[in-house]
């Protein structure tokens, strides 16, 4: 098999096409692997750029190809099964052509210049489905994603949806009560037209048969009616939030050059990254210059075995938690579950299906990756923790250049307890979200902005004066102040009031995080909604 040579979503299509007309024609078991990969890395890149409706799609047609695959003496496979992923290929191709934005064509005296080829621009458009009763809230709505950069357009239910371009989302807001047979089928007539699109239902019963049976004709995501309005803006933000995340990382240990070929091969047809070492005596100074998310280890190799080598890796506090899937012969049942017992995490047996090797590696990376970022991130925010974000500050300014400068700044919500006690936590929450959603999108990748802990946030920006700080998060302050929070008898506005102070002036770090502190509780005292600078500063 070939490397994937695919970098955006129209070379992975071509290799998608030219795999699938290459089986079609041969009927081949490996062009059949080869076109069931192309499938898979385009359905992740998708996952990547947060286009769900076209991941969907490109699932289905995965899962189809995987019943099909069997083994050699399977292929070619029935004429009936090649035109039913014929129609299921014909489907994702129309979905992606539907789902591109439209070329502005270039006028014939415009010069032709090479443009760099980046991949589509996402709509920002969201459609909002309202049932009559719900007219007030999807107003605010409207307001709070408008304020965010969306342009949002109202349909009634089973109403003709708008003329123009796929939406990014589709927001349904239904009556409360249980879903009409009406209402399923205007979903469903949504899902048709915009395939790519996002759809989201507000208000869903926590229950599982409705949930399945919103999923049925079309929905995405459904969200309880207590949670609904905290919810939407999250949901519709992080569809825009594009990134290609970092390689994954695999050390092979295994003794056999043909085994470390076929593995290699497999992971780099995947976008997976390897190393192999043959001798597992390395193992320990491997793991230190390499530092992968995965160990793919061999069960039987000269000196030790597998078994033995991840027992020593389990009494490492840096590597107990590091996944280890051990691929061997070994067919004896009681022996693979011993060997998971004793520190490994799944086993597979040689001859390995390359499909199968590929989908396990991957979902293990993902769930020890998931591990490692809740220890860091708050939940609630996706910024960095209280920890997290103070570690991060101790190492901002011991990195500082000699002549370096930063400011750091304490911001807390205003009367956010009454906030909770009028119109309860998952309000605000969003509250919070709001707040710090703003702060990611006015700040730079650079600064550092973290959760402290409840309403308060830390932030540090390098390389700022104290007046340009202030200037800053004023404005942050000022467009926080009008930020719609929508809930279901409408919106509230929230205020923040914050401190700061600056290097070098305080030169440690709890020294500026107390000198922000001492400063936003004089923001508080002088009446809130204003930003202080700390004494002397």
């Amino acid at each position: 098999m070939n490397p994937l040579p695919a970098s955006s979503i129209e070379d992975r299509i071509y290799v998608l096409r030219t795999r699938w007309e290459h089986y079609v024609a041969d009927g081949e078991f490996e062009q059949f692997i080869e076109f069931a990969v192309a499938v898979n890395s385009l359905a992740e890149h998708f996952n990547r750029m947060r286009m769900p409706g076209l991941v969907r799609i490109c699932e289905g047609l995965e899962n189809a190809a995987l019943t099909r695959l069997g083994d050699q003496s399977s292929h070619p496979i029935e004429q009936q099964d090649i035109f039913a992923l014929q129609r299921q290929m014909d489907t994702l191709l129309g979905a992606v052509a539907n789902s591109r934005p439209p070329v502005a064509e270039r006028r014939a005296e415009e010069p032709s210049h090479p443009a760099p080829e980046l991949d589509w621009i996402k709509p920002r458009s969201v459609w909002l489905v309202v049932a009559p009763a719900m007219r007030e809230m999807a107003s605010v709505l409207g307001r709070q994603l408008e304020f965010f950069g969306f342009h949002t357009q109202e349909m009634a239910w089973g109403g003709e949806t708008p003329a123009g371009d796929m939406p990014l989302a589709a927001l349904f807001l239904p009556a409360y009560g249980d879903t009409t047979p009406e209402e399923f089928a205007c979903i469903s007539a949504v899902r048709a037209r915009c395939p790519a699109s996002q759809l989201i239902y507000l208000g869903v019963q926590s229950a599982i048969e409705p949930i399945v049976a919103l999923m049925r004709s079309g929905i995405d995501i459904t969200i309880p009616s207590e949670e609904e309005s905290s919810m939407v803006l999250n949901c519709i933000l992080d569809l825009v939030q594009n990134y290609e995340q970092e390689k994954h990382k695999v050390l092979v240990v295994e003794d056999s050059r043909v085994a470390v070929a076929l593995i290699q091969r497999t992971l780099a047809e995947h976008g997976i990254d390897s190393h192999a070492i043959r001798d597992p005596g390395t193992l320990l100074d491997a793991l230190q210059t390499y530092r992968p998310d995965l160990i793919l280890m061999d069960m039987y190799m000269p000196g030790f075995n597998g078994v033995e080598a991840t027992r020593v890796l389990r009494q490492m506090s840096a590597y107990s938690t590091l996944p280890i899937v051990y691929l061997s012969g070994e067919s004896d049942v009681g022996m693979q579950v011993e060997a998971l017992r004793l520190g490994g995490d799944q086993f597979l047996i040689k001859p390995f299906n390359p499909v199968l090797l590929a989908a396990v590696v991957k979902t293990k990376i993902e769930r020890f990756r998931e591990t490692q970022r809740s220890t860091r991130l708050d939940g609630l925010t996706g910024l960095l923790n209280h920890t997290a974000a103070k570690s991060r500050l101790k190492s901002m300014v011991n990195h500082l250049p000699l002549h370096g400068s930063m400011t750091v700044g304490m911001i807390d919500i205003d009367h956010f307890k009454s906030i909770n006690d009028t119109y309860g936590h998952p309000v605000g929450d969003q509250v919070i979200r709001g707040l710090a959603w703003l702060l990611k999108g006015r700040l730079r990748s650079s600064d550092l902005i973290g959760r402290y802990g409840g309403e308060e946030f830390l932030v540090a920006l390098p390389e700022v004066s104290p007046a340009q700080a202030w200037s800053v998060i004023d404005r942050i302050r000022r467009d926080f102040a009008a930020l719609p929070h929508a809930h279901p008898g409408g919106a509230l506005y929230a205020t923040f009031s914050a401190g700061i102070a600056s290097y070098p002036l305080l030169d440690t770090a709890p020294g500026l995080t107390e000198a922000a502190d001492g400063a936003l509780l004089q923001a508080k005292r002088l009446g809130r909604n204003r930003v202080e600078r700390a004494a002397l500063q």
